[in-house]
């Protein structure tokens, strides 16, 4: 079956055949997004909607825009399928009876960015790129130098000299071609589609290329099949999501259009966006009850949710306005705190991660939700990717003489 059939702008409604464009609206240069065969999918069996015992994003081929899995053996076909956890400490200081945190921290590079460059990967082989390139402040361009090195593919990144060095290593170290930019994101985003222009190369770039999206709904699919066919709700989920140029959240809601519109959804869960006060672009729009979204001066510890102005961002703010959702913007304050609040549960989250779960706390302050809310928190990369903010949010360990007395004055025991 032919699955995937074309695209249509999110921004003027105008449909595309595949092979009639590549990244964005000719007319006006709104995001596509990527279109099915609804109604062919509508006829199949459940059982036949997910590949049985494929641990990774491939088990949802059957609803992918590319023809085949690729990269056996290797970590493309092991991202995705990652753990949901429900730890009761968490719902108890929430005074939440239903609450699951969905850890993105095992995956391959240790981020939610490698569903997107997995498919981007498979993507590009079929289509015969040579060369994938991507504007990264370090998780997207980390994903596609490990996904790509995994097939042989060759890789571009273009960073912003200020990303975590972690982040900067892990590109190294998968061999891609690292190029260091003396500006912020957004300047690496721009260089990134001159580069394309200039030498044909294939980009990832989030928020531009459609197939990211795709890549990213495969855990909306996750969530559908763990969570919410698990438990058969009869309120909405309410669902958490750092959000900075927009595409994993807009990513996410296209997974649960895709399951509504194929009739294994219920009701569409309710999509909270989670922003840094201090990068909040998309926020002050919802604020502002519009969808015109003015670019920000961005200033957060949060890294990977740090963007002047969000390339995803109508179908981020789309993506709360229309399923009965919201905006939040936090305090980075607020997110170191959620770090060590996700810690003492045993969830390694870095700042950008965090802010989903601090969101969620000001949600409930506010309350947006209700202690008889089911509510899923997106933790979508591990604090290994940023361990000095990791630093400043625990605090410093004490250092001490190697002794027991020494032991016995730092009161550790009277401490629990």
């Amino acid at each position: 079956m032919q699955k995937f059939i074309g695209y249509r702008c999110s921004v003027c409604g105008t449909e595309y055949p595949p092979g009639d464009v590549t990244y964005t609206c000719p007319k006006d240069g709104g995001n596509l997004d990527v279109l099915l065969d609804y109604p062919a999918l509508r006829d199949l069996p459940r059982e036949n909607l997910v590949v049985d015992g494929e641990p990774s994003l491939w088990r949802y081929l059957p609803l992918l825009p590319v023809s085949r899995m690729v990269g056996a053996g290797t970590p493309i076909r092991a991202a995705g399928w990652t753990p949901t956890y429900s730890p009761p400490q968490l719902k108890e200081s929430l005074g939440l009876t239903k609450l699951w945190v969905k850890d993105e921290s095992p995956n391959p590079s240790a981020s939610f960015k490698d569903r997107a460059s997995a498919l981007l990967v498979a993507r590009a082989r079929e289509i015969g790129a040579e060369v994938i390139v991507t504007a990264s402040t370090g998780n997207a361009g980390a994903a596609l130098a490990g996904m790509a090195a995994a097939v042989g593919h060759k890789s571009v990144i273009f960073a912003p000299k200020s990303a975590p060095p972690a982040k900067i290593a892990q590109l190294r170290v998968y061999g891609a071609t690292v190029i260091l930019v003396d500006d912020n994101y957004d300047a690496a985003f721009q260089l990134s589609l001159q580069a394309t222009e200039e030498f044909g190369w294939y980009n990832r770039n989030t928020g531009y290329n459609p197939f990211t999206a795709e890549g990213k709904k495969t855990a909306a699919f996750e969530i559908w099949e763990t969570v919410l066919e698990a438990n058969d709700f009869e309120r909405p989920a309410c669902i958490f999501i750092s959000v900075g140029d927009g595409n994993i959240i807009s990513g996410i809601h296209k997974g649960f259009k895709d399951l509504y519109e194929i009739g294994q959804l219920k009701h569409m869960p309710r999509i909270f966006g989670c922003q840094s006060t201090g990068s909040a672009a998309i926020a002050n729009a919802y604020a502002a009850g519009d969808e015109d979204i003015t670019a920000v001066a961005a200033d957060t510890l949060a890294d990977s949710i740090s963007v002047n102005l969000p390339s995803d961002g109508l179908r981020a703010l789309r993506a709360a306005t229309q399923t009965d959702g919201a905006y939040i913007a936090v305090e980075d304050s607020a997110i170191l705190e959620a770090i060590t609040d996700l810690g003492r549960v045993g969830i390694f989250a870095e700042p950008a991660a965090a802010a989903s779960y601090a969101g969620l706390k000001k949600a409930l302050d506010d309350g947006l939700v209700t202690p008889q809310d089911p509510v899923i928190v997106l933790n979508t990369g591990s604090g290994l990717k940023d361990v000095d903010a990791a630093m400043q949010a625990a605090g410093q360990a004490p250092v001490i003489e190697p002794s027991l007395d020494a032991v016995k004055e730092l009161g550790v025991l009277g401490g629990w």
